[in-house]
C-alpha cells in the first residue's frame, strides 16, 4: 500500500524514534521532581525541546506550552481567552471564525455559542429535541471564496463592538488553501482584537515566524511532522512581564506554567523537539522536492478525464491536493475502501470521517460532496509511487467508463 494521507498524520522519523527511546527506558524520571538526576535530566530534556519547537514557530521558548496536540491547544486558547476577558477583563464576548475550520476550532466556538455539548451527537438533549444554551459568548462563522479563502474584509464586516477574538486557519487541512492570515492579524492589531491560528497543516512545510505574522495565538501537533502522536504546542505570545493571564484549560498541578496541568509526556516532548529540529534542518530540501512532486502527480491528474482541482488557484500548500472526480457512478466513500489494499487515500479530513465535508460545501460544491478525494504528500513521497497513483486511478475511472455505458 502507498500513503496518500499524510494530512491525517506523517510517519514517525527514525531520529525521532531513536530520540525518544531513552525516554521510555533509563530517562524515566519526572521533570516536575526535583534534585535527583533522572529528574534534572527529564527536566532539560523537556526545555531543550521547548526550545526547538520555539525555534520552528519563530517563537520564544517561553511562549510554548505542551498540550496533547493541536486540538488541546486549541481548546486551550479558545476557551481559556475567552473566559478570562469575559469574566476578569473588558467583558467583550466575541468570537469570529470561518466557516471552513479544522473541527477543533470550529466545534469550540459552537460550544461557546450554545449550540453543542458533544462531538457526535451535538443537538439532541436527553428529553429528545434540540436546545440553544446561553454561555455567555457570541460566534460568528464568515464564508470563504470559491477556492476557500478566508478574505480579511469577510472578517473585518463580522467585527462587532464586543469582538475579543478571531481564529482562523493558515493552511485548510482539506484543500491546502493558504489564506492571508498576516493581513487579518494586521486587522485584528488595529481594532485591539486577539487573534488565533491552526498552524497545524502549515508548520514544518513552509516557513513561519509567528511574530512577524503578528499572532498572539497558535497551535500546531508533532504527528504531522514525523513526529509522535499525542503530543502538541500552544503558542501564547509573551508580554513585557510574560504570558499574559488566560484561564487554564486542565486544572490541577503548576506543570507549564500553570497553565496545563498534569505529568509531562517526556519521551513524546523530546520527539516532537526533535521533529521539530529536522523539520527546520531540512526545510528548503522538502519544500522543493514535495513541489516537484506535487507539480508532477498535477500533470498526471489533469490527463485524466472528469478530474479537476477543489482549488484552481496559486494560494495552495503543494502537497495537499483536492481533487472532485466527477462521474456519475463515482462515490468517494466506496472508492477509498475499494483500492485500500492499493493506496491510502481521504475524502477529507480524518477528524470528520463518516460525513459530508463541510469544507467541501463551504466552497459551494455540496453537490460534488461525495466526489472529493483528497491526496498529501510527505517527504519520503517517489515519483514511482505518483506515478503508481495515476495509473491506479485511470485504470479504475475506466472500469466505471463501462458501467456507465
Amino acid at each position: 500500500m502507498i500513503y496518500f494521507d499524510n494530512s491525517a498524520t506523517s510517519p514517525v522519523d527514525g531520529e525521532v524514534l531513536d530520540a525518544m527511546l531513552p525516554y521510555l527506558r533509563e530517562e524515566y524520571g519526572n521533570p516536575s521532581s526535583k534534585y535527583y538526576c533522572k529528574a534534572v535530566n527529564a527536566y532539560n530534556a523537556v526545555e531543550d525541546a521547548r526550545d526547538r519547537v520555539a525555534k520552528l514557530m519563530g517563537a520564544d521558548s517561553e511562549e510554548i506550552i505542551f498540550t496533547a496536540g493541536a486540538t488541546e491547544s486549541t481548546n486551550f486558547i479558545i476557551k481559556g481567552y475567552m473566559d478570562y476577558r469575559r469574566y476578569y477583563g473588558d467583558g467583550k464576548n466575541h468570537i469570529i471564525t470561518s466557516a471552513a475550520e479544522h473541527k477543533a476550532v470550529l466545534n469550540t466556538c459552537k460550544f461557546l455559542n450554545g449550540d453543542l455539548y458533544s462531538n457526535n451527537d451535538p443537538t439532541v438533549t436527553l428529553s429528545g429535541g434540540k436546545k440553544t444554551v446561553d454561555r455567555g459568548y457570541e460566534a460568528t462563522f464568515v464564508g470563504i471564496t470559491e477556492n476557500g479563502e478566508i478574505l480579511v474584509t469577510a472578517v473585518e464586516e463580522a467585527i462587532k463592538n464586543n469582538t475579543a477574538m478571531v481564529s482562523v486557519i493558515y493552511v485548510n487541512n482539506e484543500i491546502g488553501t493558504i489564506s492571508d492570515v498576516s493581513g487579518i492579524a494586521k486587522l485584528c492589531v488595529e481594532k485591539g482584537i486577539a487573534i488565533h491560528s491552526d498552524l497545524t497543516q502549515a508548520i514544518g512545510k513552509m516557513e513561519i515566524d509567528v511574530h512577524n505574522m503578528g499572532l498572539d495565538f497558535a497551535s500546531c501537533s508533532a504527528h504531522k511532522i514525523y513526529g509522535p502522536k499525542g503530543i502538541g504546542a500552544a503558542f501564547v505570545k509573551c508580554d513585557a512581564y510574560g504570558i499574559p493571564p488566560i484561564t487554564a484549560f486542565m486544572h490541577g498541578g503548576e506543570q507549564e506554567n500553570g497553565f496545563r496541568a498534569g505529568t509531562l509526556a517526556v519521551h513524546n516532548i523530546v520527539g516532537f523537539g526533535k521533529a521539530a529540529e529536522i523539520a527546520l534542518r531540512d526545510l528548503k530540501i522538502n519544500e522543493q522536492k514535495i513541489l516537484r512532486f506535487d507539480q508532477i502527480l498535477i500533470a498526471g491528474l489533469m490527463e485524466i478525464p472528469d478530474i479537476s482541482l477543489t482549488n484552481q488557484s496559486d494560494k495552495r500548500l503543494p502537497g495537499i491536493i483536492s481533487i472532485v472526480i466527477d462521474k456519475k457512478n463515482f462515490n468517494n466513500e466506496r472508492f477509498i475502501k475499494h483500492v485500500s489494499d492499493k493506496l491510502a487515500l481521504s475524502a477529507g479530513s480524518a477528524c470528520s470521517a463518516g460525513e459530508p465535508s463541510y469544507v467541501i460545501t463551504a466552497l459551494g460544491l455540496e453537490d460534488k460532496a461525495s466526489k472529493v478525494v483528497r491526496i498529501s504528500l510527505n517527504k519520503h513521497t517517489t515519483e514511482e509511487e505518483i506515478n503508481q497513483l495515476i495509473k491506479i486511478l485511470r485504470k479504475e475511472l475506466q472500469k466505471l467508463n463501462i458501467w456507465e455505458l
